[in-house]
């Protein structure tokens, strides 16, 4: 299981993640640590809190009974921290302040900020801020020259944890740019609620072996939208089945949902795939399904399959003419896709808005404006971002 958060937006943005079931958990009826009071962190921007969180986490993680550590307002420096379990009972981190990285890129040595692992029953918590400092490394001007653009850090990662919640948070800034804000992988049960997300990449993009996921009332934008993919460039990869994504809101976005997959890459498959009460406002592509994703241009014949895909109730502007694309494979049609209720309007000197299908034959119901695979595909489509 591999949950990342990329954020490099600015502004400030609110993240809630459940992982599972997270009923029972707490930090009732255990310890407090507080890591100012109890190991001497100092809220001077300038002292390292990661021996204070380190032997914070150490206590609490051997603890038979859960506990809580308290990282409390103010403003704190932090260098890096790998926080790992197994822990004998749940925890809690509670960030009430502001967590800063290191301004300069060249004090990460490996692509990650702050990384959670192996951990069961956690929750991260209490309104603060996770500021990763990431402006002085966006320009990445003369990176043959420094080792460091290789391994530019994200914000947070989270590896192989059950039963989590990350509830109330604001990560910004990340070094790492033009990114995800959350990557899902590889993992079962994710719900990702009442979020806003302002990236250089998909707002939420969920990769292979992701499984029963929830995305409910995102806010998305700038960014790239909501994407599943791409899927198919590497060996092995997992299917994608069971994916719901309602009640949420693009502005401004180069994507609104979308399924990518790469052809002439590797077989797989992506099923079960919900898109419904969706609000677009100017987004270049709102509904879109691409096949031939393929930026490099070093693709052939797609060996990819998808199936069971609604899109229902999708409403708003088109930036662009393409309003609805759906390209699916010539080898694996799309089979059993579905178009409901779709109303998305453009107004520019390209003419109306316009729905393109091909290798597909979906189901239609409800209003359709535009109307449903009307418009012939061009020869070169409008490559998505």
């Amino acid at each position: 299981m591999a949950i990342q958060f990329n954020f490099v937006s600015s502004m400030l943005i609110l993240v809630l993640l459940s992982i599972s079931s997270v009923e029972g958990q707490g930090g009732g009826g255990g310890g407090v640590i507080d890591v100012v009071a109890k190991f001497g962190a100092k809220e001077d921007e300038k002292t390292d809190l990661s021996k204070p969180l380190l032997d914070a986490w150490k206590e609490a993680c051997a603890s038979t009974s859960p506990s809580k550590i308290v990282i409390p307002k103010g403003i704190y420096f932090l260098c890096t921290a790998t926080l790992d379990g197994p822990c004998k009972a749940p925890i809690e981190l509670q960030v009430q302040g502001t967590v800063k990285a290191p301004a300069d890129p060249g004090a990460f040595k490996e692509p990650k900020w702050i990384a959670f692992n192996r951990i069961e029953n956690f929750k991260l918590s209490g309104g603060g801020v996770f500021d990763g400092q990431g402006t002085t490394a966006y320009k990445r001007e003369g990176c043959k020259g420094h080792d460091y653009c290789g391994s530019l850090p994200i914000n947070l990662k989270f590896d192989f944890l059950t039963n989590a919640m990350i509830q109330d948070i604001t990560t910004k800034d990340s070094k790492h740019p033009n990114t995800d804000g959350i990557h899902i992988g590889r993992s079962d049960g994710v719900n990702v609620l009442n979020s806003e997300i302002k990236t250089g990449d998909d707002c939420v993009s969920i990769g292979d072996g992701s499984k029963n996921l929830v995305i409910n009332g995102v806010t998305c934008g700038p960014g790239h939208g909501i994407s599943i993919g791409s899927l198919g460039l590497f060996k092995n990869e997992e299917p994608v089945d069971g994916v719901t994504v309602k009640n949420c809101t693009m502005t401004n976005t180069s994507n609104g949902v979308r399924i990518k997959t790469w052809p002439g890459a590797e077989p797989g498959t992506c099923s079960n795939i919900h898109f419904e009460d969706i609000t677009v406002t100017n987004v270049s592509s709102p509904i879109i399904i691409d096949q031939k994703y393929c930026p490099w241009n070093k693709c052939k014949i797609n060996v990819f399959k998808l199936s069971n895909i609604s899109f229902k109730n999708i409403h708003g502007t088109s930036a662009r003419p393409e309003a609805v694309k759906i390209i699916c494979s010539a080898t694996l049609p799309c089979e059993n896709v579905e178009l409901a209720d779709i109303e998305i309007t453009h107004s520019g000197p390209t003419g109306p808005a316009v729905s393109q299908c091909s290798n597909v034959k979906p189901k239609v119901s409800g209003k359709q404006n535009p109307a449903a695979c009307s418009a012939p595909i061009p020869a070169k489509p409008t490559p998505t971002a």
